[in-house]
């Protein structure tokens, strides 16, 4: 029996903008699951660290807001993998300033990284999950994609183009079996960096990555008759 099962094809999850954060307690916690992982970003130094010391999980160079790069990634995939059973768009950029600030190039980027690396990434899995009848899709969103701030002219419609999308594929893809779904991460991620740039601030104030993976895991094991279209993870310490 266990003979059969370690020559049975592990499920595939792609994490896409893997950072030492969110992206890599995603990836540890689907690989803690039986998932062949592979972990996509742009540069590979730390993606092969994490690789390492995960079963099965593989890293590949793709830069999610050019075409050829990602048609690339996910090609390769595919052939070491297999086909894609979960997507987690985890890629995010955030250029920050006024609109007297920010500049035509910021904008385009944030839209590009955000919303059409988004597009791109997940027309590469939409049709094995849609011959499978069978999938799950989940982009990482902010609060930006709900309202506009000051500074966030350039950040708050690239992610509300991201929700957009998202709801635009879950009315076309639920009906086919696969479950597209966003995660509204509001707060600060707790990271080394962050927790030295703001030492003030109580442990309750920081979201903790391996949550957030948790959340996200939980997401794609919903049952079709109750599946979530979106949800938010905040700090349960946050005033709100």
């Amino acid at each position: 029996m266990s003979d059969q099962k370690s020559a049975e094809k592990k499920p595939v999850c792609a994490v896409v903008g893997v950072g030492p954060g969110n992206g890599a307690a995603i990836a540890r916690r689907f690989a803690k699951e039986g998932y062949a992982v592979a972990l996509l970003a742009r540069k590979t130094e730390l993606t092969q660290k994490l690789a390492g010391a995960m079963p099965g999980a593989r890293a590949y160079a793709c830069d999610a807001a050019e075409a050829l790069s990602v048609e690339h990634a996910f090609g390769a995939v595919r052939n070491e993998l297999g086909d894609i059973d979960v997507l987690v768009y985890n890629a995010g950029s955030g250029v920050w300033g006024n609109v007297e600030e920010v500049s035509a190039a910021d904008f385009e980027t944030s839209w590009r990284i955000n919303t059409l690396g988004a597009l791109l990434t997940s027309k590469q899995v939409i049709p094995a999950m849609k011959r499978a009848k069978h999938g799950s899709i989940v982009f990482i969103g902010a609060t930006a994609s709900r309202r506009g701030n000051v500074k966030t002219a350039a950040f708050a419609p690239a992610k509300a183009a991201q929700r957009s999308l998202a709801e635009s594929m879950a009315r076309y893809l639920w009906p086919a079996g696969v479950h597209v779904s966003v995660v509204i991460v509001d707060g600060v991620v707790d990271l080394e960096t962050t927790r030295a740039r703001m030492p003030d601030k109580p442990d309750a104030f920081f979201v903790k990555p391996d949550d957030v993976a948790e959340t996200v895991y939980a997401l794609t094991q919903q049952k079709p008759s109750a599946w979530t279209f979106e949800l938010e993870a905040r700090p349960f310490g946050e005033t709100w």
